[in-house]
């Protein structure tokens, strides 16, 4: 990044020093031994049979699909840094078996450039751009509302961090969801019910670990070239250093 021209060159260095002199000497944050807590919450996940939402416009109001099923969805978001390349092939896979426009609008925005570039060369956004979804530039976009908004009073499902009122557009109700739900949503129009999420979501199975396999920066060419003309820049600075001294 520094190599690419990044706008505060200073800020990244004093990254790479502080990770650099933590792995020189690695700990990780424990908890007291004598801590106390107000309480312990355990969740059995064997328990929870269908996606969970947290419903307009509050991010601790959540509830099973089943419960908010068949609501109207104007718009459906699928970006910011809640998500990862892996959801953007999800939702890429289940819009490849849909023939024609989608009955609403789906913003498409990856959080950075590398999945965007992976996901193109992957063939993703052809299939984006063949049903009609919008692709934003990577970045926040609808999820802080400062790249785009939503229209005034549109129902939407979001999978962005928060869903206060006015955050994605102004007047509208924003439910929070898993990619996954959001592709179903965008393909029906509405809430699905969990039988009907459950149809789309089973034929990711198969595929599932080529699907939300996780991208690195160091497994993408043209990043590793970039960091290997860093580390070079950096070492030849150094020997220089040294010949003066």
């Amino acid at each position: 990044m520094v190599s690419e021209g990044y706008s505060d060159p200073r800020t990244l260095k004093r990254r790479v020093a502080n990770m650099e002199a933590w792995l020189e000497n690695p700990k990780l944050m424990e908890a007291d031994k004598e801590a106390e807590y107000a309480a312990t919450i355990l969740i059995n996940m064997d328990n929870l049979k269908e996606p969970v939402l947290c419903c307009p416009n509050d991010p601790d109001d959540a509830k099973l699909l089943s419960e908010v099923q068949g609501d109207k969805i104007d718009e459906v978001f699928v970006g910011s840094c809640m998500t990862n390349i892996g959801h953007y092939r999800a939702v890429g896979k289940m819009l490849g078996k849909y023939d024609g426009q989608l009955p609403t609008k789906l913003w498409i925005a990856p959080p950075t450039k590398m999945d965007q570039e992976q996901l193109t060369a992957e063939g993703f956004y052809a299939t984006y751009g063949k049903v009609g979804a919008r692709t934003e530039m990577p970045g926040c976009s609808l999820c802080m509302g400062n790249q785009a908004q939503v229209k005034p009073n549109a129902r939407v499902v979001s999978t962005s961090t928060r869903n206060f009122p006015n955050r994605l557009g102004k007047g509208s109700q924003v439910y929070l969801a898993s990619a996954e739900v959001c592709a179903v949503t965008a393909i029906l129009g509405k809430l699905p019910t969990p039988e009907e999420y459950l149809k789309h979501q089973s034929e990711l199975g198969k595929d599932a670990d080529q699907i939300y396999k996780y991208l690195n920066f160091n497994q993408v060419d043209s990043y590793v070239e970039a960091a290997d003309e860093v580390e070079i820049d950096s070492a030849m600075k150094s020997a220089a250093k040294a010949q003066m001294a």
